[in-house]
């Protein structure tokens, strides 16, 4: 017989020992998984017999719902709170053969019949579980970490309100958000904010991709009706160390990727601009129309920061459009000791910015900023008249949603106006100057050892950190092909063993003529020293016997 919602178990008596128990040795919700008890996927609460059908809107359904969510609750606090534990692992790694044939009773199969919300709940439990914990301060593998708690909620609300960002009618709130904070962010650039436009993306990529059909249409606005055969072969730039994204709009957009011309970088990974020039030279000597130069404000990789008034200088000259990609350098705005990297940005005519990257907010969080107002709308506008009737009894004008290439859109702005909320201009600069920090410390560390060197002289530019690490057989060898080859082996195999050990994750790559390396991006405000001091010796344990 089916419980009805008022029929649901309170806590058992153990339950609450074991509560009881976690918080007296933690502090919080206990080192487990949930920080209730889970006994063969048991919870707190009898859910063995309650459905989703039972939750809301099911007439009396909304006691079941306040269990539910309360338990779901109390499983991601306690993931929290292990993500922030420094003797808890970042993974618990499976390979996927492992993972698809089922773990302990977590099968990702999907059922004819459905699930009862006690199954749900531990299949929460072991998704969390068998995932990368990517808010460990010891996570230090991609550009998008940490784990902001205000960020959080507002994601939360989001995923609560579950509307759209195509029109006022249906998202006022957060159409109006958009506008404020695309105002500041234009303001930050050092643009006009009464004349910029932009938009919130699904990644940098996406933005990236905005920027080259902007600046292709305004070029050339008949494309938008007849396409690239009315229009000459075009060329764009970009540099050696430039995000792959570049390449791929061009060959998304129709351009092709074989006109994207790469230009040379020097050693710290800087696009050369006397090169962007003969580059673009040699194109129109070809045939080619050049209309586009990417520059990149913090490389994937090395973190570089390409010379933005020199590349301004070129393309001025040339009449093309200059974007700045700054997906993961443009947090660096925020900082006044920073900034100076990006020193002509202001120049460019669109910019890419991440703030899901150094400013912390929970993914996805990216725009694309524009310096010309309309220009989105121009470009992209259809107006399909289920949506963007011409005469409602609003100011049409808020209905951004035909700027967009999308239809339907995520709402991504609300977390990071509630963090920027919380936080203040100062709170980001703070943060954003604390990871620049850990990331000079590891550099000064690594560069008085003898079991490690660093990829190329000189303090890092953004928080990333290069280097290899360097076996006791390989340091006595001069720089040779056969100690490349050797070399070039080192870091995948201390990169298996960390993952399958799961107390530390970092990223490794080859780069151009060098053998993989190990790069350490710091963007995660927990990460303090003693992280730091912990991935060197974890690096050095793993390697040593290789």
């Amino acid at each position: 017989m089916r419980r009805s919602p008022g029929d649901i178990m309170e806590l058992t008596q153990a339950d609450r020992q074991h509560l009881d128990k976690s918080k007296q040795d933690t502090g919080s919700l206990g080192n487990t998984d949930v920080g209730l008890k889970y006994d063969s996927g048991r919870v707190a609460h009898d859910f063995s017999c309650i459905h989703s059908k039972d939750l809301l809107p099911a007439e009396d359904g909304e006691e079941a719902t306040k269990h539910f969510l309360q338990e779901l609750v109390n499983i991601l606090l306690a993931y929290i709170n292990k993500s922030l534990k420094r003797s808890s692992k970042v993974l618990d790694f499976h390979y996927p053969h492992q993972l698809k044939e089922g773990l302990e009773g977590f099968s990702l199969e999907l059922p004819d019949q459905p699930d009862n919300l006690e199954q749900l709940l531990v299949d929460c439990r072991d998704t969390l579980k068998y995932g990368v914990k990517t808010g460990h301060p010891r996570f230090f593998n991609q550009l998008s970490t940490g784990l902001d708690i205000i960020g959080l909620a507002g994601e939360w609300l989001t995923s609560t309100a579950n509307t759209n960002m195509f029109t006022y009618e249906i998202s006022p709130v957060f159409i109006l958000m958009e506008e404020v904070v695309l105002r500041k962010m234009h303001s930050i650039i050092g643009w006009p904010e009464e004349d910029g436009d932009g938009i919130f993306c699904p990644g940098g990529t996406m933005s990236n991709l905005y920027s080259v059909l902007l600046a292709r249409f305004h070029l050339f606005p008949v494309v938008k009706t007849h396409g690239m055969s009315a229009i000459p072969r075009l060329a764009l730039f970009t540099s050696a160390h430039s995000h792959y994204s570049i390449k791929k709009s061009a060959a998304v957009l129709g351009i092709g990727s074989e006109n994207v011309i790469v230009v040379r970088c020097d050693e710290r990974g800087k696009m050369i601009s006397s090169e962007l020039n003969s580059s673009i030279e040699t194109a129109k000597s070809k045939g080619l129309v050049p209309f586009y130069v990417n520059a990149t404000a913090g490389t994937t990789v090395y973190g570089a920061f390409d010379p933005l008034n020199e590349i301004a200088d070129i393309c001025k000259h040339h009449g093309l459009w200059m974007h700045v990609d700054a997906a993961w350098g443009g947090g660096l705005l925020l900082s006044n000791k920073h900034r100076v990297k990006l020193q002509g940005i202001e120049r460019a005519h669109s910019v890419t910015w991440n703030p899901h990257k150094m400013m912390g907010v929970p993914l996805q969080c990216s725009t694309i900023l524009v310096k010309k107002k309309g220009l989105l709308q121009e470009c992209n506008q259809l107006c399909a008249e289920y949506l963007f009737q011409p005469d409602k009894h609003y100011d049409v004008s808020y209905d951004t949603g035909d700027k967009s290439i999308q239809c339907g859109r995520h709402v991504d702005v609300f977390k990071l106006w509630l963090m920027w909320k919380a936080k203040g201009s100062e709170g980001f600069e703070a943060q954003i100057n604390h990871c620049l920090e850990n990331a000079e410390y590891l550099y000064y560390k690594l560069k008085r050892r003898s079991d490690f060197q660093l990829v190329f002289k000189g303090k890092p530019e953004h928080s990333n950190v290069c280097f290899w690490y360097l076996p006791k057989r390989l340091q006595s060898i001069l720089p040779s092909p056969e100690r490349d080859r050797e070399l070039h082996m080192v870091a995948p195999k201390i990169k298996t063993k960390m993952m399958e050990e799961g107390f530390t994750m970092i990223g490794y790559q080859p780069l151009e003529d060098k053998v993989n390396f190990f790069r350490c991006v710091f963007s995660n405000p927990a990460t303090q020293r003693e992280d730091v001091d912990f991935l060197i010796d974890e690096i050095v344990r793993l390697g040593c016997e290789l």
